[in-house]
Order: structure tokens, then sequence, then C-alpha cells
């Protein structure tokens, strides 16, 4: 047994805990019965741990720390992914800031550039998912560039295009004028803006019944360089005289037809919509379906193209000043509305999206998304909490063509190549040397590929698929995924549609959503804004056990969770975390009590737990039900309830109180061995159960043990004690099936009631704890039986001197306590002043109603409400319902001393 410091301090124990598992190489894969494999959702190479990623790993680490321990074959696959857009704009920026420009240098040294980037800060990521106790085999880190990763990628890309499940077209897309590339639809970002609804006049052809002008409104007036077409719905009779007529289109003077089509509602606007098939989704399907030109006024930079006079070389900003400035001046500007609408926005660098006509690569996706449906539905991927089901459900039954394209330079080149000379075009899975139909010179793709189609293949393809199929035979499907909601369309979409394909099972069986990590008022965080919590501020302040287990609490089945960090709102600093704060009172509670015990375990030696009291059998039953509480927590992915559940184990019912009752019996030499060996046993289990959630501090002090009852063979009665905590068996709920008591729970729970009443009642009215009262316990008779052994015992815990009965009446001048279907009266008669504390009492209620008044009256000042801040009020609101308690306690104290 090891001498264990005083005081347990994180920033020591837990660099030196984790040098020795991974000196010991206690991640590695170990031979088990039975397989836990979870892929790590790649962050991206040049990333930090922000607070998803924190709880994420978490969640993840504590399912994989039960399953080895558990004797189950572990794998945690560690990697990260290229992230194409956001890599290639970070180099850009920094060859810029030294006068270089990525297309002057040319595409290989800019590649150079981002794998130089990528080998100077790629790492930063895996050290702090390290720090963080996250027991990762760190030896088979993958990366989505690996040359192994990459023939997986090119593999996928031809099967599909060979299977014509990929093609090129010209569709519009999601244009990022900034980064120059296609974005897909689900990696847009929506925000609301007040803008206008502008209404113009088109001139008619030909007048009709007296009228000489249409009236279009649209959000964007600059895009009405490329109408080719105005369209009314075929349900507004008012617009039947138009369809078929025309309209001199202004500025360019197009004449362009009016036609009916059902994709225009009759109540926007006046009815009549401008159609430019090149740069709105809808306006394309109207154009397709009625054979319009598709004309695209925007370059890659969305400036306009030239042909168009004075407007050309124009941004799109400056083009809608000029056409409304020239609609105005010619007196084609009918009026304006204020307008509040829908804009989506790159999600890298903020900038507003265009609608544009190119040409792409794209999945057809209708082969591929029944199966990936059906696989849902018939439950063999199943989702935590269930309500996210029906969110891929829906996104998967509107599923549209995937666009996989990004013109970019760092990433997965599109593996098609070209021949000049005889036109041969197709997907390889090598690079060729020459064309092999002419023999003459090839040229490959300029685009590469989406980051999401690379990373779709996560689970088998960083397994060794398809070079070395055996490595992935045993740990595929992967046990869980533990994920964002904001990627179940960008990718866990994606990897059951791949894996069905590909391999014809699904990736995963089940799908983890922890919920969003909200700043403390309920807003998103973000560096911009300054509300964000580094993860590692957190580690470096309270330590990685109480990081951990604060965001396991916060891991309830709601959909987003506010964390509750204070930040200087003006130099942005982390001030702490009242919570994690109260997570490190905890790790500091286990180490204080298990040092408690280990000092007095002079004498000890291993052997078999026997229940000699009441409170050893309570316990014991207690600690049956806890190894249930966390094996089926962490089974069912009901984070939140078993990691409060576990603490109210430990601190209330191990710590307060069976700790507290044995003490006495470690100092008597007939029953001290026994104590010794059911207080280990009990610790050493708690210890197992804890250390999923909380792996350092539960290491540090198991490896101060004396072996247990758990270290003993049970064939060979020897002791087997394990390497380390983390690699030691699990509490398996089935083996303490045979501790459950329930009739030595109820006894015990009697006693507990009636102690802490009296104990209450001695702290309310400031009684020494060794003045001895005289109590009176009215209970049913079924618990006057139970009670009746435990008696003698509660009298010693409670400095009482106790009658118990089911038919005892209340003393006089006594003060009640009610729980549990338990009556417990003290009898205060000599030893309060029962006057002068009915006075005191009614002094407080006063003033308590007083503080309640004057808070409810600044709840209800609809001024107050509009001006504070948003915690500021949450803070009154929050004392309002502190006063409201405490006024009720009070008045239930004065009714007990008016009786």
């Amino acid at each position: 047994m090891a001498d264990m410091p005083k005081t347990y301090d994180p920033a020591i124990f837990e660099p030196e805990i984790l040098k020795r598992w991974l000196d010991a190489d206690l991640y590695r894969r170990r031979p088990g019965k039975g397989d836990c494999t979870i892929t790590i959702p790649p962050p991206n190479v040049t990333g930090r741990l922000h607070m998803g990623h924190a709880t994420d790993d978490t969640i993840q680490d504590a399912l994989v720390r039960m399953a080895r321990m558990r004797g189950l074959s572990t794998r945690w696959v560690l990697g990260t992914d290229h992230a194409g857009i956001a890599t290639q704009t970070k180099v850009d920026k920094q060859l810029k800031e030294s006068g270089v420009n990525r297309l002057e240098i040319g595409r290989e040294r800019f590649l150079k550039a981002c794998w130089d980037w990528t080998h100077e800060y790629g790492g930063m990521i895996v050290e702090q998912i390290k720090r963080m106790g996250c027991s990762i085999d760190f030896a088979n880190e993958r990366f989505t560039m690996d040359d192994d990763y990459a023939a997986a990628v090119r593999k996928v890309f031809v099967s599909w295009y060979r299977d014509d499940l990929i093609y090129r077209g010209k569709r519009i897309v999601n244009w990022c004028p900034s980064c120059a590339t296609a974005i897909s639809d689900d990696e847009a970002e929506y925000e609301t803006e007040s803008g206008h609804l502008w209404h113009l006049r088109y001139p008619l052809t030909e007048p009709i019944d007296g009228t000489d002008y249409i009236v279009v409104a649209t959000t964007r007036p600059e895009t009405m360089l490329g109408d080719t077409g105005v369209a009314v719905s075929p349900k507004d009779p008012s617009k039947a005289a138009f369809v078929g007529a025309t309209v001199r289109l202004p500025i360019v003077d197009r004449e362009i037809p009016i036609f009916a089509d059902y994709h225009v509602d009759a109540c926007f606007g006046s009815g009549f919509v401008k159609v430019t098939p090149a740069h709105d989704p809808n306006d394309f399907a109207m154009g397709e379906a009625h054979g319009l030109e598709k004309i695209n006024i925007f370059d890659e930079h969305a400036v306009v193209v030239e042909g168009y006079g004075p407007f050309s070389g124009m941004s799109r900003e400056a083009c809608r000043a000029a056409v409304l400035a020239w609609f105005d001046d010619h007196g084609l500007l009918d009026h304006i509305d204020e307008h509040e609408h829908s804009v989506m926005h790159c999600y890298r660098c903020g900038t507003a999206l265009e609608p544009w006509l190119s040409e792409q690569w794209f999945v057809a996706v209708d082969r591929l998304k029944d199966p990936a449906l059906d696989a849902v539905r018939t439950g063999k991927v199943r989702f935590y909490p269930e309500r996210w089901t029906q969110t891929y459900t829906t996104w998967m039954e509107n599923l549209k063509d995937w666009c996989i394209s990004r013109q970019l330079w760092w990433g997965h080149r599109i593996p098609v190549f070209y021949c000049d000379a005889c036109g041969w075009t197709d997907a390889l899975e090598h690079d060729p040397d020459v064309c092999p139909v002419c023999g003459g010179a090839v040229h490959q793709d300029e685009d590469v590929l989406d980051t999401w189609f690379s990373s779709q293949l996560w689970t088998f393809a960083t397994q060794g698929w398809p070079q070395n199929p055996e490595d992935l035979a045993g740990h595929h499907p992967t046990a869980a995924l533990v994920t964002a909601r904001d990627i179940i369309a960008l990718w866990v979409a994606r990897m059951v549609m791949s894996s069905l394909y590909f391999l014809d099972e699904v990736p995963f069986h089940d799908v983890v959503i922890y919920p969003t990590i909200l700043a403390k008022d309920g807003s998103r965080m973000s560096k911009s804004k300054g509300n964000g919590v580094d993860p590692m501020d957190l580690i470096e302040r309270y330590g990685a056990d109480a990081m951990r287990f604060n965001l396991l609490t916060l891991c309830t089945t709601n959909q987003d969770v506010k964390f509750d960090a204070d930040i200087d709102p003006k130099t942005h600093e982390f001030k702490g975390s009242p919570r994690t704060e109260q997570a490190r009172s905890f790790v500091t509670k286990i180490w204080n009590a298990s040092r408690f015990l280990l000092m007095n375990m002079e004498g000890y030696t291993p052997g078999a737990p026997v229940a000699e009291t009441a409170a050893d059998a309570w316990i014991f039953s207690r600690l049956a039900k806890a190894t249930e509480l966390v094996t089926l927590g962490l089974s069912e992915y009901v984070f939140g309830d078993m990691a409060r559940g576990i603490q109210t184990f430990f601190w209330n019912e191990v710590c307060d109180w069976y700790i507290e009752v044995t003490k006495a019996r470690l100092t008597d030499d007939a029953s001290r061995l026994t104590a010794q060996r059911n207080l280990i046993f009990v610790l050493d289990t708690a210890l197992r159960l804890m250390h999923p959630l909380m792996p350092f501090v539960t290491e540090a002090i198991w490896s101060s043990m004396p072996p247990s009852w758990l270290d003993v063979d049970p064939h060979t009665n020897e002791i087997q004690r394990a390497q380390a905590l983390m690699v030691a068996s699990w509490p398996e709920p089935d083996k303490f099936a045979q501790y459950k008591d329930e009739e030595a729970e109820r006894s015990f729970e009697l006693l507990r009631t009636v102690v802490s009443a009296i104990r209450s009642t001695r702290a309310r009215y400031r009684l020494s704890p060794r003045e001895k009262l005289s109590v009176v316990v009215r209970m049913d008779a079924k618990d006057v039986e139970r009670f009746s052994t435990l008696g003698t015992f509660a009298e010693s815990l409670a400095c009482a001197e106790l009658s118990f009965g089911s038919d005892l009446v209340k003393p006089a001048a006594s003060i009640a306590v009610v729980e549990a279907g338990i009556e417990v009266f003290c009898v205060l008669a000599g030893k309060v002043d029962l006057q002068a504390e009915r006075a005191r009492i009614e002094r407080e209620i006063a003033k308590v109603e007083r503080d309640l008044a004057s808070a409810k009256k600044t709840l209800e000042n609809k001024g107050f409400l509009a001006k504070a801040a948003p915690d500021v009020v949450l803070k009154k609101r929050e004392r309002a319902e502190e006063l409201a308690d405490q006024l009720e306690a009070l008045k239930r104290q004065g009714a007990d001393l008016t009786e």
C-alpha cells in the first residue's frame, strides 16, 4: 500500500498517470471476447479542441474504457481530416502575408506549403485529446491524405463512376465567391437578414388590356441582367391574359416570354416572378421545363462578366446599386417594401453564397438512399436519442444529387483523365502515362473532391479497406458513432450509404447524438463573440477528470445545454466555471475518502466481504444497484443520469453514511478485519465504476490500494492484480446481483431518515451535536419491526433517546419532521426559547416577504425585461425562486413552533 499525498493536484498527477499508461502501452488493441470498435469523428488536422470535441471524446472514452474492462477487444480509431477549404484558406492567407499568390507559385508548390502547414500545426489537437485522458491507440493514427486512404477514396470514385453513380453536369450550385469553390447545400449556413423587396417595371412588347408594363418583385435586382423569362402561377386567373406574351427586358433589351409554372406563389410580391435560370435553383428548374436560355452574368468572384456595358466589372453589391439607380432614373422602379429573408452563407468564410450555374461532378443518390433509409427503419442503425431518427429520414427522403467537386488544390484530386488528341475520358485508380487509345498526352481533372466524400469511408478505410481486408474483419460494423447533430446529413447518412454499397453492411450499430454545448446566455459559442470556452483552460484550472465529469452530467436528452462559464465581457478572459468547480470538489471528495480508508488498513488481508451489520447489507445492495446504474447508463447512452447517480452513491451513501457508521468498527479488534475488507471491496468496486468517467483520480487511488476480493481468482483463490485499473475487470451487474437485499435497504433507509431528521433539527435550531435529545418516532407497524434492531444504533448516531411505535402521539413543545411516511418529533422544551424563536422566525419571514415582493416587482417591469442583459434577468428570476423557497421553509418552521 503506497502512501497517498494529503492533497490531490491534477496538474501533477494527471500527466504522470498519462505517461504511465502510454509507457505501458495500455491503449493498444487487445484480444477479447466480443468487439468494441469506435472511430473518432475526425477533427480538422489544423484544428484545436473545442467544447463539442471535448464532450464527444469524453463519451467515446467512457464507452471504450468500460468495454476494455469488460474484456472486449477494443479499437478506438484516431484520425484527422485534411479539411480542404479550411486548410487551403489558412495557407492562402499565410502566403498572402508573405506577398505570395498561390496562382503565381503553381499547384505543386502550393500543395507543398499545405503539407508544411499540416506538419507544423497538425498535431496540436491530437496532443490535446491525449491530455484529456482519451485511451486511443495513438500509434495507429490515420489521416485522410495518407497514401492508403487516398487509394481507398479513388477506388470509391472509380467504382461509382463505372456504376453510373457519378456524373458530370452543368447545374446550379452554391458558390462561394471568396473561396471560389462550390459548397454543398448541407454546408451552407442560413442567416436571416433585413432587406428589401424591390418592385421593378418590365415593359410589355405589346400592351395588354391597356397595360404597358408588368411589375416583378425581387430581392436580387442585380440578377435581372440574366433574366430569360417571367413566370406567373397557373392558379392566378388575373394573370392568365399575360401568359404567352413577352416583355422587353430593361437595360439589356432582351425579349423574354411570360409563362405559367407551379413553382410560383401567386401571393408573393406582385405575382410576376423574374426567372434567372443560371442564378436560382427554382429558376433553373423552370428554365429546364420551359426551354429557357441559361445566362451566367457573374464570374467565379461574383463580378459581372463582359457584355453588360458599364455594369461589367462590378461586384454584385455595386451592380445592385447601379441597376436600381438605372431603373429609378428611367421611371421603372415602381416601389420598395421592407422584407426579411434567409440568405445562405459560406460556413468557412461567412461570405453570402451565390447560386451559380457551373459544370460540376455529382453523385446520383437515388440508388444509394433507399438502402440507407431501410437500415434505419429496420433498426440496423439506431439513433440515441431516438428523435434524431426523424432528422435522418426526412433528409434522406428529400435528398438531391450531391455535388462532390471543389475548385481547390488541397484535397483528393478527382481521378478523371482526358486526352485532348482523341477525346478519350475515363476515371482510373492509377495515373496513366499516356492515352490508352491513341498514345497521346493526358491531363487530370483540376478539381478536388468534397472533404465529406473522403470522410464517408471513415469506418472502413481507416481499418485496412480495401488493401488489407483482414484488418477490418471482426471490427466492422463499429459499435457506435458519437457525433453532433449538425453532421447527421453531411456525414452520418453518407457513411451509411457508402458502407452498404461497398461492404454490404452498416458502418455502425448506434449513432449517439450529444447535446450542443452553448454559452451561458444560450447563444452559440464562437471565437468572434468571445463567449467560447477552451477545454484546455478547464483542464488547467480544474483537471481533466472534473471537466469530463461535468460534461457527462450535462449530457441529457435535451437538444442543447448551457455551459456556466464566467467570461469577462471586455477581455473575453475565462474566469471560471461553477459547475466544473463542483465536479472538482467531487474529485477531491473521492481522494480524501479513499485516503482516510487507506490510512486505516493496518493488518488488512484480502478476503470475502461479509454483511456483518445492517449497514454492510445496505451498502452491498446499493453497490449492486450502482453496478447496474453505470453499466446500463453507458450501454444505453444515458450519461447525465448515470453520472449524477454514481456521484450520489459515492458521496451521499458511501462517504456520508457507510464510512461514517463503519469508523467505530475499525477500532474494534473483533470486527476490524471484516470492516476493512468490506470497505476496500466497496471502494474498489466504486473506483472501477467511476474509472471510465474520471480515469486519472481513480487510477491514482487504485494504484495505492491493496488487493480486494475483486482481485481474487474464484477458481484458485489466488490474487491476480491487474497491471492498472484501466485493464482491471469490470464489476458485472449479474455477479453483484447476489448482494441485492431490498429488506436491508428499507431497514437502513429508516435509520437514515430518522437520524437525518434529528440532525437537521439540531442544525436548524443551533443545538450542539453532543446535547442529547428526546425523540419520538411514529411509523407503521412493519417499519417498527424493521427498526427494532436498529434503534440503539440510531441513538448513538443521532445522540438521542428514542421512542418509536405506530400509535405514539406528538409530544408537547416538539418539532415535527415528516419524510417518507415517517414522523420524527424532536422535543425542544428546555433546549430552545420557543417564544424567542417564534419572534426571530416572524422577523425573517417579514424580511423575506419584502425582498420577494421587490424581486417580483422588478420582474414584472417590462422596461427592465427589455433592457437588462439575459444573464441579469436570469439571476433575478433565480433569486426570486430562492426567496420563495426560503419563505415556505420559514413558514413551516413557524407552524411547528405554533402547534
